[in-house]
């Protein structure tokens, strides 16, 4: 395969009642594991670049490059995903670099500018080709729809949906960013009334704080895109511990880094496997 639009990719989970993972890049490393568990699942993954991890490295060209270059070489479907986008410009660098899709997030402001900005964004990434998820309202963990008792109204969603024209739409159902436990009380009733009021394909952010019975629940339930970055960033961070503890004289990077890809690309394909195994229609007990 090759690098492969987000559009298709999404449209064939959602199509097939399935969930797909976007998974977060902070390295190559990152990129690599990613792109290994895909492939031993047989599943197709989205590889996100945040703009918070833009901010880490400097710039957005290096990493994009790098990563880029890992899907294209991948043997199953890899798009290329912008997350938490809030810089206009950044999101035309990503354009310009290949990616297959970015998600603008203006929640932050009040709903009015957010439809203005979203829109603006939306028709010019449209004109390149490049799928486009926004959200409504803040997500969790950064203080705003994901808090507790937040939610997002699917009446309200529909009409920003609607007045956009974007192609996904994050939502407010329980979850919170950056959670390293995996307790977060999902409202399926309304994962459900929104996937039948939105046209799009949801999208569940803050999914590490998620169990897999959850996941499974939520996908059944309606959910398309679901992504996922503090768990693998657990696993990886894991598993260099426990190979720097038991060599504690290594300096070579590439072993306990290495280590790390091995494992984090292991639970890639656990979850990749989970979410094309949760069909939508099956019991959502």
């Amino acid at each position: 395969m090759t690098l492969t639009s987000t559009g298709e990719i999404v449209a064939a989970a959602r199509a097939a009642g399935q969930g797909v993972g976007a998974l977060n890049v902070i390295q190559l490393e990152h990129a690599e594991a990613i792109a290994a568990g895909a492939e031993t699942a047989k599943r197709p993954v989205l590889l996100q670049i945040s703009e918070n991890c833009v901010r880490y490295h400097g710039a957005l060209r290096p990493l994009a490059l790098a990563s880029r270059a890992v899907a294209e070489a991948a043997a199953v479907p890899v798009g290329l995903h912008l997350d938490h986008a809030e810089s206009e410009d950044l999101v035309q660098e990503a354009v310009a670099l290949g990616f297959t899709s970015v998600m603008f997030d203006a929640s932050q402001l009040d709903y009015r500018d957010n439809v203005e900005r979203t829109t603006r964004v939306t028709s010019r990434c449209h004109e390149a080709g490049v799928f486009v998820e926004a959200e409504l309202g803040e997500v969790g963990g950064k203080d705003g729809a994901h808090a507790p008792g937040v939610r997002t109204d699917p009446e309200e969603a529909a009409l920003f949906v609607e007045a956009t024209g974007v192609d996904a739409l994050a939502v407010a159902v329980g979850t919170s960013h950056a959670m390293t436990s995996k307790d977060a009380a999902l409202d399926y009733d309304l994962i459900a009334e929104l996937q039948t009021a939105v046209p799009v394909p949801l999208v569940l952010h803050g999914s590490s704080g998620v169990s897999n019975e959850g996941l499974v629940r939520a996908i059944r339930s309606g959910m398309t895109k679901v992504n996922v970055a503090t768990h693998f960033n657990v696993v990886f961070t894991s598993a260099a511990r426990d190979y720097l503890a038991a060599n504690p004289d290594v300096v070579d990077t590439r072993k306990y880094l290495g280590a790390a890809r091995a494992a984090m690309a292991d639970e890639v394909q656990q979850l990749l496997t989970l979410f094309a195994e949760a069909r939508r229609g099956g019991r959502v007990s």
